[in-house]
C-alpha cells in the first residue's frame, strides 16, 4: 500500500512538473499565426537625419527628432530641418550611445519642459545612461534648451559602447519609467538589485526615487524590475499598464508587462543563445522568474514600441506596433486576453532599420529609420 502511494504521489508531482513545464514554455508566446495583411500608404516626411533616435511631436505639428551623435533637431511639417537646437547635454557618441530618447513632459504646453536620455561621459573613459531635463524655447525655426540639467545618472558606468536602454517613459502620476541595458559587458549587474544595470527604474522629474517602487531589501530605491538585457522599445497601455521590448541575444527578442518588484531573467533565463552559439545561464525558464508576453526567435532586433489607439486604422486598435532593426520591418501584435494571438509584418522588403515608432495625434504611424541618411516616414490607410 505505501508503495502505491508513493508512486501515485511520484506520479502526481510529475504530472503537476509537467504542466507547469508546459505552461512555462507555451508555444503561443512565439510564432503568432499570420494576421490579416493591412494595405498602407507610405511616406517620407523627411530625411537627411544622422542615425535618428527619438520622435516627439510638439503641439504646434511639428517635430522634435534626436540624432544620435548629439544634435536635436525640429521638423516643419514640410519636412524642413532646423539647425541643431541649442544647449544640449555633452554625450559620448560611441557604438550604440549618444543623444538617444527625447520626450515631452505632460505639461509642456506651459512649462516648455523636455526630457532626454543620453550617454553621458563620466570619469576613466567610462560611460552611463543618463536623463536631463530643460526648457525648450523656440524662436522661429531655431530653438534651444536653457536651464538643462542632469536629473538622473546610472549608478554603475562602464567603458563600453553597448546596451544602453534609453527609453524614456512618462506615466500618468508624473513619475518617468527610463530602462536600461547590460552595457553588453556586465549582464550579471541585470540580476544585482542594488544596481541601475540591467532594469526598468521609475523616477520623479528631480530624478529621485518614485514613492511608488517596490523598495525591497537590497534593492536600489529607483528600481521597478530588474532581470533586464537591452530595453528600447516602451510604452504605456490605457490601463497605466508599461510595456515594453527587450532585445534578445541571438533569438530571445522580447514583449514585456514589466512590474514593480519582479525579475525578468536575464540572464539566467532567455531564449537566446550567445553570438559563438553558447547557451546562456540556465535555460528558458526557473521558478521565480517571469516568462516573455512574447519572443521571436530569430531575432528582428526590436527597437521602438507603440499602442495603437487611433482612427486611421481602425482594425488595429489595440495592437502593439513594434520596429525591427536587423529585421527591417514593422511587427503589428494583436494581443487577446494578455496573449498575442497574431502578428503582421510590414514594410517588409524595403531594407530599412526601424528604430523608433510613434502614434501620431493625426492616427497615422510615424517612424524613424536609423541610418546615416535617416528618414522620418509617415503610415496611412493605402
Amino acid at each position: 500500500m505505501r508503495m502505491a502511494l508513493t508512486l501515485t504521489a511520484v506520479m502526481t508531482a510529475t504530472s503537476m512538473l509537467t504542466a507547469q513545464a508546459a505552461q512555462a514554455l507555451d508555444p503561443k508566446q512565439t510564432n503568432a499565426a499570420a494576421a490579416p495583411k493591412t494595405a498602407v500608404k507610405v511616406e517620407t516626411i523627411a530625411k537627411g537625419l544622422d542615425h535618428p533616435w527619438g520622435l516627439q511631436f510638439l503641439p504646434d505639428g511639428r517635430l522634435l527628432v534626436t540624432e544620435r551623435a548629439g544634435r536635436m533637431r525640429i521638423v516643419a511639417k514640410d519636412g524642413k530641418l532646423s539647425e541643431p537646437v541649442a544647449g544640449i547635454p555633452k554625450v559620448v557618441a560611441q557604438g550604440q550611445g549618444g543623444l538617444l530618447d527625447v520626450r515631452l513632459a505632460p505639461d509642456f504646453e506651459t512649462s516648455g519642459i523636455i526630457y532626454l536620455s543620453f550617454t553621458e561621459p563620466r570619469e576613466g573613459g567610462k560611460s552611463s545612461t543618463s536623463v536631463a531635463t530643460g526648457k525648450l524655447v523656440i524662436e522661429g525655426a531655431s530653438a534651444r534648451l536653457i536651464d538643462a540639467k542632469v536629473v538622473f545618472r546610472q549608478a554603475l558606468a562602464v567603458a563600453t559602447g553597448f546596451h544602453f536602454g534609453s527609453r524614456i517613459v512618462p506615466n500618468k502620476d508624473g513619475s518617468l519609467y527610463v530602462t536600461t541595458g547590460d552595457r553588453g559587458s556586465m549582464r550579471d549587474e541585470a540580476q544585482n538589485p542594488a544596481s541601475h544595470i540591467g532594469k526598468v527604474l521609475r523616477i520623479l522629474p528631480d530624478g529621485s526615487p518614485s514613492p511608488a517602487n517596490p523598495r525591497l531589501p537590497g534593492w536600489a530605491p529607483e528600481v521597478w524590475s530588474m532581470g533586464h538585457r537591452n530595453i528600447q522599445g516602451a510604452t504605456l497601455t490605457p490601463d497605466g499598464a508599461l510595456w515594453t521590448v527587450e532585445h534578445g541575444a541571438r533569438g530571445g527578442d522580447e514583449l514585456n508587462r514589466p512590474e514593480k518588484g519582479k525579475n525578468y531573467g536575464w540572464p539566467i533565463i532567455t531564449y537566446g543563445r550567445d553570438y559563438s552559439g553558447a547557451k546562456i545561464g540556465e535555460g528558458q525558464s526557473k521558478a521565480g522568474l517571469e516568462q516573455p508576453i512574447y519572443y521571436w526567435d530569430p531575432s528582428i532586433a526590436v527597437s521602438g514600441l507603440a499602442y495603437y489607439t487611433g482612427g486611421l486604422f481602425p482594425s488595429w486598435n489595440g495592437n502593439f506596433i513594434v520596429g525591427g532593426l536587423a529585421g527591417a520591418h514593422l511587427s503589428r501584435l494583436v494581443v487577446e486576453n494578455g496573449k498575442v494571438v497574431a502578428e503582421e509584418k510590414l514594410l517588409t522588403g524595403r531594407g530599412e532599420r526601424i528604430r523608433d515608432v510613434r502614434q501620431g495625434p493625426d492616427g497615422a504611424v510615424w517612424l524613424l529609420v536609423d541610418d546615416n541618411d535617416g528618414k522620418i516616414l509617415r503610415l496611412s490607410p493605402g
